[in-house]
């Protein structure tokens, strides 16, 4: 079976890249023989920690979709991150998550969106020299930096999950 070279979102996604002038954006983006639609599995596909996955998650934050980037190793503590935001941070459905950034669940990459979506980007992910995120479809993604990330986004860094408690 060989593997597609070219998907729309994928398109746009590479697009975006180049015109951010990002490093992987020539030819950086991987394809896999199948999807890779959570951060475990890509982290296996890849060779690489969990940690260094950038899941794409689309939320509300009022209401307004808000794309937050984190760290395949946390789970957004949406409480935790409304309450820094000053509002209430939600679930998005599957049709805003279409809506917002031309792509489906399982493959939403940071960019390369219909129109621009207030970014987040998790500061848990600058420990990694390399993290990999979605490019666009459940079966690629493309390399990257926390720095790049941050700026190719232009997404605020941001812990998105509470600090553990300290116990004596």
């Amino acid at each position: 079976m060989s593997l597609p070279t070219s998907h729309s979102a994928v398109d746009q996604v590479r697009a975006a890249l180049l015109a951010a002038d990002a490093a992987s954006a020539a030819d950086g983006i991987r394809w896999f023989d199948d999807a890779v639609t959570t951060a475990s599995a890509a982290a296996r596909a890849l060779g690489v920690d969990v940690g260094a996955i950038a899941n794409s998650l689309v939320f509300t934050l009022d209401g307004d979709p808000l794309l937050v980037l984190t760290s395949g190793a946390h789970r957004v503590d949406t409480a935790f991150l409304g309450e820094g935001l000053g509002g209430h941070v939600g679930r998005a459905s599957k049709e805003l998550v279409k809506g917002a950034t031309g792509q489906v669940i399982g493959g939403v990459a940071p960019l390369g969106h219909p129109t621009p979506v207030r970014t987040l980007v998790d500061t848990a992910l600058a420990s990694f020299d390399e993290i990999w995120a979605a490019a666009g479809h459940a079966r690629t993604v493309f390399p990257t930096t926390f720095d790049e990330l941050v700026r190719i986004t232009g997404g605020e860094p941001t812990p998105v999950e509470a600090p553990a408690a300290i116990t004596d």
